[in-house]
């Protein structure tokens, strides 16, 4: 499955300008031949908002998201984006995946929240895996700071994820993550790794760009710079059952000695 990698801001702060942003996207990663489209974490507001993170977040089937099912449907492509969701007085980070004829797919919660700045904003979520089939694959969703722990990638591995997917919005210093832990992770679990990131400054934090889809072998299948950019990488369910095959690591695993992780 080609799939599209969104490196952007977007218009932080407000949701119609980020929609059409969305919009406009999806026509270039359709005419691309993309099945799926990935936009960064808090994607529909922006991320560094403060107290309009409570004020714009929105159900999970809010109005935003009426909106993205119909551009997912109008330009036939999945779509999986972050945004702030609100359940009754309770705001979540969360990643929604709609399919390419509007149906929501999954909805996540981000489970590790990073730093103050989201502590004071959010409420952690408590389902680690969340899965859906997207066109002959298994597509996981997580959130930035979630793939930095080994144990929750590895839970989706178990559970048969082909395609993680992960909004992200990783700053300045911790680029080594997009550009070392992300290939690393894709490698170790056997799986497609997409890691899409924000660019630039929004308040206190520089985001770092270098959004990625990492490959089984530990392979960037693409990579992008700095900027805003939409970049472009294939899963390939063959290449992943050949990978499988070679590196047996969830099969080799001895679950019986790892008792003292949890």
């Amino acid at each position: 499955m080609r799939t599209a990698l969104l490196q952007s801001s977007g218009r932080p702060g407000s949701v119609v300008e980020n929609l059409k942003v969305l919009d406009e996207a999806a026509g270039r990663a359709a005419a691309a031949g993309a099945g799926l489209l990935v936009a960064p974490e808090m994607f529909l507001t922006g991320y560094a908002i403060g107290d309009d993170v409570a004020r714009l977040a929105e159900p999970a089937d809010g109005d935003s998201a009426d909106t993205v099912a119909e551009i997912a449907g109008r330009h036939g492509l999945a779509i999986a984006y972050g945004y702030p969701e609100r359940s009754g007085e309770t705001v979540f980070n969360s990643a929604r995946l709609i399919s390419a004829d509007g149906v929501r797919l999954a909805n996540y919660r981000k489970t590790h929240l990073f730093g103050c700045f989201e502590r004071d904003h959010f409420t952690p979520g408590e389902q680690p895996v969340v899965q859906a089939e997207l066109n002959g694959l298994t597509v996981g969703l997580m959130i930035c700071y979630d793939v930095e722990f080994p144990e929750n990638v590895r839970a989706h591995a178990l559970a048969g994820t082909d395609l993680l997917v992960v909004p992200t919005a990783q700053m300045h210093p911790f680029q080594f993550v997009a550009e070392s832990m992300i290939p690393v992770r894709a490698f170790e679990n056997q799986m497609y790794v997409a890691y899409v990131n924000r660019v630039g400054r929004e308040g206190e934090f520089e985001f770092v760009g270098l959004s990625t889809l990492a490959g089984p072998d530990g392979v960037a299948r693409a990579r992008a710079g700095r900027g805003e950019e939409l970049v472009f990488a294939d899963a390939d369910p063959v290449a992943l059952a050949v990978s499988r095959r070679a590196n047996p690591y969830l099969t080799d695993r001895r679950p019986g000695l790892y008792a003292s992780l949890v």
